[in-house]
């Protein structure tokens, strides 16, 4: 079986709605491209070295529509290892509507969604999910990934679609190696789906310390 992949950009109250230009999602949302001034050498080899080995992209109908529009038209090759990649491997997209397949190993999914992944997941090594944020609530309520990616951004935006939104369960993860900081302070995060749901305890137990002096 193989590993479902989330990698997203978020502020630092967990916003990850269009940080990429002004006109990624304009309705109603004023921060499009808020990750830009943010980006830096090092969380840019970050994001490049996340993408190794990936052996499929799972989308969401608006990022896959962002991406067929951008992607086809870069050039390929060692200079461009994203391009390389995004355009030769197999695309699933995650829509209810009729999305433009023309960009080339691209399929959309069914209406059981959640099968659908699992399907992919047995299917490939390797899948990437970027953006997205409507599937990844889906992947987030039925625990259908297995590890997380989060890039938390210095700033706050107070407005836009969340990371954790509408429906996410309790769920458990396990940080998988060390937080990385990049000199304009954007905090590398990578967590894996653990078991079981969130534990409780007494913080006032006497075997924490309470009341001592």
């Amino acid at each position: 079986m193989g590993l479902i992949h989330i990698e997203l950009f978020a502020t630092l109250d967990l916003v990850a709605q269009s940080p990429g230009r002004p006109d990624e999602d304009p309705v109603g949302f004023p921060f499009g491209g808020w990750q830009a001034p943010l980006l830096d050498e090092v969380a840019g080899a970050q994001v490049a070295a996340a993408y190794e080995g990936t052996d499929a992209l799972l989308l969401g109908r608006r990022t896959y529509d962002i991406f067929a529009a951008y992607w086809p038209h870069q050039e390929s090759g060692e200079a461009n290892e994203i391009a390389t990649l995004f355009n030769s491997v197999p695309k699933y997209v995650a829509s209810r509507g009729r999305p433009d397949l023309s960009w080339a190993g691209s399929t959309q999914l069914g209406r059981d969604l959640p099968g659908a992944v699992r399907e992919i997941r047995d299917r490939h090594e390797h899948v990437k999910v970027v953006g997205s944020l409507n599937l990844v609530q889906t992947l987030l309520r039925e625990k259908l990934f297995d590890r997380l990616d989060l890039w938390v951004h210095p700033i706050v935006l107070g407005v836009g679609k969340k990371v954790f939104d509408g429906g996410t369960v309790p769920t458990n993860v396990t940080l998988l190696e060390p937080p990385v900081a990049s000199p304009k302070g954007t905090v590398y995060l990578r967590y894996g789906l653990a078991d079981g749901t969130p534990g409780t305890g007494d913080m006032s137990a006497p075997d924490r310390g309470a009341g001592r002096d």
